[in-house]
């Protein structure tokens, strides 16, 4: 779903991912100096803003046209796929995984992986998409479903015994059982703002779940879903640019890589 559609991503949904970013440098408590890991890094947002900050980053990211872009972006980054990175233990103070675990097809060993990557006391921050949706959220799959778009059989699905509750209680859970301390984690709001044609432009190049089920259908199945699109958009406010307004909800965790049992306290 994203080989070669860096620029299209970037253009479209890239915007909407790149909200949480300041809340997790934070999160992670990025600071100058901070020797930092941006694992799927998409097309360097994360990364970006946390150089800005004077981090000493890092990326990796499984497509190699993200890569690519996110080079152009002046990111030192590259071909990596989870749960296996190629950096030594501790290498880091701080990763960040934006919209990143939901990808995955096992969250528990991505984030084994991204711990062991960490040195004892190191942080985590990452988003995942919510079990909660906000409306802006449904509009495009709304729109495919009152099209008649038919889900192709390939989509990528999670292997039922590798899935979680997407709570902030699962999340936090998953976090333990991969070896971090203190998890926290709490759903974040917020309401992204796009033209519906840049919003359709995402779908429409193939970009995420969302484009591989439009990209399956006929020509005339297409015609109706941008039709169902267009109607479902009226329902949306506007801002004074015209924009939709488009509420969204996704869960936002921070942990703390536990030390390994050969250091830790007696007791």
């Amino acid at each position: 779903m994203w080989a070669g559609r860096a620029q299209a991503y970037e253009a479209s949904f890239g915007r909407l991912c790149a909200h949480p970013v300041p809340r997790l440098l934070d999160a992670a408590r990025v600071t100058a100096g901070t020797r930092l890991l941006d694992a799927g890094t998409g097309t360097g947002s994360a990364a970006r803003a946390a150089r800005e900050r004077g981090a000493r980053v890092r990326a990796v990211d499984a497509e190699p046209d993200m890569v690519a872009r996110a080079r152009r972006h002046g990111i030192a980054a590259e071909i990596a796929a989870l749960p296996e990175l190629p950096f030594p233990d501790g290498e880091f103070d701080a990763v960040l995984a934006n919209f990143v675990i939901n990808h995955v097809g096992r969250p528990r060993a991505a984030l084994t992986e991204l711990h062991r990557v960490l040195r004892p006391g190191g942080r985590i921050a990452l988003t995942l998409w919510s079990a909660r949706r906000g409306a802006g959220q449904e509009l495009l799959g709304r729109a495919c479903a009152a099209g008649g778009a038919v889900p192709p059989p390939h989509l990528p699905r999670l292997d039922p015994a590798e899935d979680f509750p997407r709570t902030p209680e699962g999340l936090t859970a998953l976090l333990a059982e991969a070896g971090f301390t203190e998890p926290e984690a709490a759903e974040l709001e917020w309401e992204h703002r796009a033209f519906a044609e840049e919003w359709w432009g995402g779908a429409a190049a193939g970009v995420a779940t969302v484009g591989l089920v439009l990209g399956a259908q006929d020509a005339g199945t297409v015609v109706r879903v941008r039709a169902e699109y267009d109607r479902l958009c009226a329902g949306f406010a506007a801002d004074g640019e015209g924009r939709l307004v488009l509420p969204h909800v996704a869960l936002l965790a921070a942990a703390t890589a536990r030390p390994p049992l050969s250091r830790r306290r007696p007791g």
